[in-house]
């Protein structure tokens, strides 16, 4: 279940300013079960979702797929062509440092390995630092709670 105010919690205890949840075709399954998304929805677009330490949310979406984050609260930005992407990861990353993604580096944890290099370099193009999300995913996703 998408607890908001607890990931925010984390972020700020880890020392990140945010974490940035980025799913392709179903490419990062974390991010659904993190998000409480529908596992079996592909969506046929990128889409990025920017939790800060602080502050409200921010969705990155694609116009022909801008309901994919509708359950989540946030504010939305839209993009259609590239360039509009590029734009749109920039002003995401703009008052940002250091960035959590699922990304492992040299693929230490192939389990949070989920975003491509091509996604990575992206991001880092804008000046910030790409953490690994691991710890993170430790506590929203991989710990079984008293149910399980």
């Amino acid at each position: 279940m998408f607890d908001l105010k607890a990931i925010q919690s984390a972020l700020g205890d880890l020392g990140y300013d945010a974490w940035l949840l980025y799913d392709f075709r179903g490419s990062n399954p974390l991010v659904r079960r993190v998000l409480g998304l529908d596992e079996k929805a592909i969506n046929s677009r990128r889409f990025f979702y920017l939790i800060p330490a602080n502050g409200t949310p921010r969705k990155l979406l694609h116009r022909i797929e801008t309901f994919v984050l509708d359950a989540l609260p946030g504010d939305r930005v839209v993009y259609l062509r590239w360039e509009e992407l590029e734009k749109g990861i920039k002003e995401l990353m703009s008052p940002f440092k250091r960035v959590a993604m699922e990304y492992s580096p040299k693929n230490a944890i192939p389990y949070v390995s989920h975003v491509d290099a091509g996604t990575i370099e992206l991001v880092k193009s804008t000046g910030v630092e790409v953490v690994s999300s691991g710890d993170l995913i430790t506590v929203f996703e991989a710990t079984r709670v008293a149910a399980q």
